[in-house]
C-alpha cells in the first residue's frame, strides 16, 4: 500500500471514529434515562389531566332498563314485559354468598384487594386494539362493570382509557359489594338474559336466590363466551371448554378458601334446562296484563313509570281458577264452534270475570279467544247491554225504597203482577209494552216466578212502580258504571252498557249482603325504590242487607226452577240470572255462590269492523240465550273452582216480603202459575195485584192470584218513536216488540 492509500485509510478510520463518538455523545445513558423519566412524567401528567378531566358519567340507558314482572297471586310468573331488555335487578343480599364468590373466582380473584384496575391487562388490551386484534379481555370486575354500566362495548382506545380512569374513581366511591352487585346485574349471560335474575330463570327456571354454588359457577363461566358456552347450543368443543371453565372456577374457590375440597369433589356439572320462549301476550296473558295496567294507572303508576322497568306486579288472579275458567270455556263453547267453516261461529266472542265476593279480588278472567288475535278484552268491554241481568236490580230498588204497586201494596217476592206479553205499562209518561220471550203470556204471576222465567212485562211495570230514577240510583250504588242511561221503563231490560267485570261487582255486592264490592286485580306493586299498596274503595253498604238477601233468595229460584237451571247442581248452592239482549247480540249468565261471584257473557261481533251481530245459530244450536252456553260455562267453571263443590249455604237472615223457597230437586220444572205461601184474599193482600186494565188509578180492583185477569193484550205494540238504547234503529221497533225478543 502506498502513502496515498495509507493516508486515505487513516482518514476513513478517523471519520468512522468521529461518527461513532458523535452517536455515543448523542445517546449517552444519562440522556436516555432523562428521556425515559421525561416520558414517564409526561405520561403521568397526561394521565393526571385525563383523571381530572374524565368524570364518572351517568349510567347508560340500557344498563338501568329492566323488565317488569307480572305474576299470579301465588308468585309464579305470568309474563314479563321486556321494555327492550330482559333484566330484573336484584340486591346482592338476594344472591347466595357462595354464588357471589363464583363470579369473583371466575373473573377476578384479587377483586376484594385490588384498586379496581389491572394495568397489565389494560395495556395488553390497548396494544391489541392498536394492532387490530379487536376486543380483548383481562379487565377486572370493576372495569367490566364500568364498561357495562357507564360506557359502551366499543373496542376503542378512548373508551379503554375512560374505562381505566372511571374504574379507579368508582373503586374509591363505591364498596366492593356495590360493584359486584352492579356487575352481576348488568352482565349479559346469553339467551337474551341480562343480569343474574334473568339468567337464573333462563337457564334453570328459578330465582337468583335459589341458585346453588354449582349453578352459580356455570353462570359465572358463561360470561367469558355466552353464545359459545350455552350448553344446549354449544359444539362439543364449546361444551368441553365451559366444563373446564366451570371446574377452574370451583378450584379457584377452594384456593380462596370459599369452598372446601370435599365440597368441590361432590359438585356435578349442572346441565341447564332447554331454552324456552319468553312469556308473551298470547292466550289470556295479554288480557290479564292489560287489565292490571289499567288499574296501575289509577294507582298512580303511569306508563312512563312502567317503561323504566324494574317493577313486580302481583295480580289477584288465582292460577288454578284461571286455568279452570279457560278450560271451561274451551269445553263448553270453543270445542263446539267451527270458527273457520261457520260464519256465525266466527262472530262469537266470550268474556267472563270471577270475583271473591268478600274482598273484590278478581280470581279469574277470560278476555277472548286469544289476545294476539282479538285485542279487545271481552271481560272488560262496555259496548254491549247486560240485558235481563239488570232485572234483579229493579227488584233490589223496589225493596230498598219500599216501593208499592199501583194499588198501594209493598212489592215483595210474593207480590202478583200481570205477566201478559206486550202489556202496556201503567203510570209512565213514556209508553212501553215489551214482549215476553217467545211472546208468552203468563197471566197473574208472582215476582218470584217472574224472576225465574224472566218475564219482561212484570219488570217493566215494576220499574214504573219503583220509578226509573230510583232504580238508577240503586243500580249506580251497586256498581253499574253507565251513569248516562235514560230514566225510562226500557231500562228494566238492561239497555245501558256494562261489562262482565262490572256486573261481577254488582252481583258480588248482592252476594255480600249489600256491602259494596269493587273488583280489583292488583294485589301489590313493588320496585327496588318504591312500593305501592293498592288503594281499595271504601266498602260501604250499597243497599240494606234485607234487600240484598231478598234478591239472593229470588235468584236461587232462577237457578233451581227457572231459566238458569243449566247452572243447577247439588254440588253447590247458587243464585243467578240469565240475560239475552235484543236480536241475540249478547247472552249473559250472572251468578254466585256464597264463595264466588262470576259473570259469563257471549257477544256477537262481526270480524270486519266489530259491528254487533246476532248470536242466533251459534254452534248450530238455534237461538242463543243466557241459560245456554253462558250458564253451562258458569256451572263447569264454578264446580271446578270450588274443588268439585262446596257445602257453603247463603246466610239469608232478613228476607223481606216473601218466603225463602226450599230448593226443589233439579228434576223439577218451572211452574207457570204463582205459588204464594198461602191463599190471600183481595182485602188482605191488595198489594199483590196490578190493575186489570192500563190505568194510572191506584184504586183499580185487585186480581186474585188464583185466576187470570180479564186483560186483552194488544195484538201489536203501539207505534212509538224509538228511545236511546231501546231499539235496533228501525222505525217503531221497541225492545222485545219486534225481531227476536229479549229476556
Amino acid at each position: 500500500m502506498g502513502r496515498a492509500d495509507t493516508r486515505r485509510a487513516a482518514a476513513r478510520e478517523s471519520h468512522r471514529a468521529a461518527k461513532g463518538g458523535g452517536i455515543r455523545r448523542l445517546f449517552t445513558w444519562k440522556k436516555l434515562l432523562g428521556t425515559f423519566f421525561g416520558l414517564v412524567l409526561l405520561g403521568m401528567g397526561a394521565f393526571g389531566a385525563l383523571y381530572l378531566y374524565v368524570g364518572v358519567p351517568a349510567p347508560n340507558a340500557m344498563a338501568e332498563r329492566q323488565s317488569n314482572v307480572y305474576q299470579y297471586s301465588d308468585g309464579t310468573v305470568l309474563a314479563r314485559s321486556d321494555n327492550g331488555v330482559n333484566r330484573q335487578i336484584v340486591d346482592l343480599a338476594q344472591v347466595p354468598k357462595e354464588v357471589q364468590h363464583t363470579f369473583v373466582a371466575a373473573e377476578n380473584k384479587t377483586f376484594y384487594k385490588d384498586q379496581g384496575v389491572d394495568l397489565k391487562g389494560t395495556t395488553r388490551a390497548l396494544l391489541n386494539t392498536l394492532s387490530g386484534k379487536g376486543k380483548q379481555g383481562g379487565s377486572t370486575i370493576t372495569q367490566q362493570y364500568v364498561k357495562n354500566y357507564y360506557l359502551t362495548q366499543d373496542p376503542t382506545i378512548s373508551r379503554k382509557l375512560q374505562e381505566l380512569v372511571i374504574s379507579l374513581k368508582v373503586d374509591q366511591k363505591q364498596s366492593k359489594e356495590q360493584i359486584l352487585a352492579g356487575y352481576i346485574n348488568t352482565a349479559y349471560y346469553g339467551r337474551g338474559a341480562n343480569g343474574i335474575q334473568a339468567a337464573a330463570q333462563a337457564y334453570y327456571g328459578i330465582d337468583a336466590k335459589e341458585l346453588n354454588v354449582s349453578q352459580g359457577a356455570y353462570l359465572a363461566s358463561l360470561l367469558q363466551a355466552p353464545s359459545q358456552y350455552d350448553w344446549n347450543s354449544a359444539t362439543d368443543t364449546g361444551r368441553r371448554l365451559v366444563k373446564e371453565r366451570w371446574a377452574y372456577t370451583l378450584r379457584n374457590m377452594v384456593e380462596m378458601g370459599w369452598l372446601k375440597e370435599s365440597e368441590r369433589a361432590q359438585q356435578e356439572f349442572p346441565v341447564p334446562q332447554k331454552p324456552k320462549p319468553a312469556k308473551g301476550m298470547e292466550g289470556q296473558t295479554g288480557y290479564l296484563v292489560e287489565a292490571v295496567n289499567k288499574e296501575l294507572d289509577k294507582q298512580g303508576i303511569s306508563a312512563e313509570d312502567r317503561e323504566a322497568g324494574g317493577w313486580t306486579f302481583t295480580l289477584t288472579i288465582d292460577k288454578k281458577r284461571q286455568r279452570q275458567l279457560e278450560k271451561s270455556v274451551d269445553k263448553e263453547l270453543e270445542s263446539k264452534l267451527d270458527r273457520e267453516g261457520n260464519k256465525i261461529d266466527a262472530t262469537v266472542q266470550a268474556g267472563a270475570t270471577s270475583v271473591d265476593p268478600k274482598t273484590g279480588r278478581v280470581l279469574a278472567l277470560y278476555g277472548g279467544e286469544d289476545y294476539v288475535k282479538h285485542y279487545t278484552s271481552n271481560a272488560t268491554r262496555r259496548d254491549y247491554q247486560p240485558a235481563s241481568t239488570f232485572k234483579p236490580l229493579v227488584l233490589a230498588s223496589a225493596l230498598e225504597n219500599d216501593s208499592q204497586t199501583r194499588d198501594g201494596s209493598l212489592i215483595g217476592l210474593d207480590t202478583v203482577y200481570d205477566g201478559t206479553s206486550k202489556r202496556p205499562v201503567v203510570g209512565s209518561d213514556t209508553p212501553f209494552a215489551p214482549q215476553n220471550e217467545d211472546d208468552r203470556s203468563y197471566g197473574p204471576i208472582s215476582v218470584q216466578q217472574a224472576m225465574n222465567s224472566s218475564v219482561n212485562s212484570v219488570f217493566a211495570q215494576m220499574i214504573v212502580d219503583v220509578t226509573p230514577a230510583a232504580t238508577k240510583r240503586t243500580a249506580l250504588a251497586l256498581g253499574v258504571p253507565d251513569k248516562n242511561f235514560p230514566e225510562r221503563p226500557a231500562v228494566t231490560l238492561g239497555t245501558m252498557n256494562a261489562s262482565t267485570w262490572d256486573m261481577a261487582g254488582v252481583y258480588a255486592t248482592l252476594d255480600n249482603h249489600g256491602r259494596k264490592v269493587t273488583p280489583h286485580i292488583l294485589q301489590s306493586a313493588e320496585h327496588r325504590d318504591r312500593k305501592v299498596k293498592p288503594q281499595t274503595p271504601k266498602r260501604e253498604q250499597a243497599i240494606s242487607r234485607a234487600s240484598a238477601d231478598t234478591v239472593t233468595s229470588a235468584l236461587t229460584g232462577v237457578v233451581t226452577s227457572g231459566s238458569g237451571s243449566a247452572a243447577s247442581t247439588s254440588a253447590y248452592q247458587a243464585a243467578g240470572k240469565t240475560g239475552t239482549s235484543e236480536e241475540n247480540k249478547s247472552a249473559w249468565f250472572a251468578g254466585y255462590t256464597p264463595e264466588l261471584a262470576t259473570v259469563v257473557a257471549l257477544f256477537g261481533e262481526s270480524p270486519q269492523g266489530g259491528r254487533q251481530v246476532s248470536l242466533t245459530g251459534t254452534a248450530n244450536s238455534g237461538r242463543a240465550n243466557g241459560g245456554g252456553f253462558p250458564a253451562r260455562i258458569w256451572a263447569d267453571y264454578t264446580r271446578g273452582a270450588l274443588g268439585g263443590g262446596s257445602d257453603a249455604r247463603f246466610d239469608l237472615q232478613d228476607v223481606e216480603r216473601g218466603e225463602v223457597p226450599a230448593p226443589p230437586t233439579p228434576s223439577e220444572t218451572p211452574s207457570e202459575e204463582p205459588t204464594p205461601s198461602e191463599e190471600p184474599t183481595p182485602s188482605e193482600t191488595p198489594s199483590k195485584t196490578p190493575s186489570e186494565t192500563p190505568s194510572e188509578s191506584p184504586s183499580s180492583p185487585s186480581v186474585p192470584p188464583t185466576s187470570s185477569p180479564p186483560v186483552t193484550p194488544p195484538t201489536k205494540s203501539p207505534e212509538l218513536p224509538p228511545l236511546p238504547g231501546e231499539s235496533d234503529g228501525q222505525p217503531g221497533e221497541r225492545p222485545g216488540s219486534a225481531g227476536v225478543p229479549r229476556e
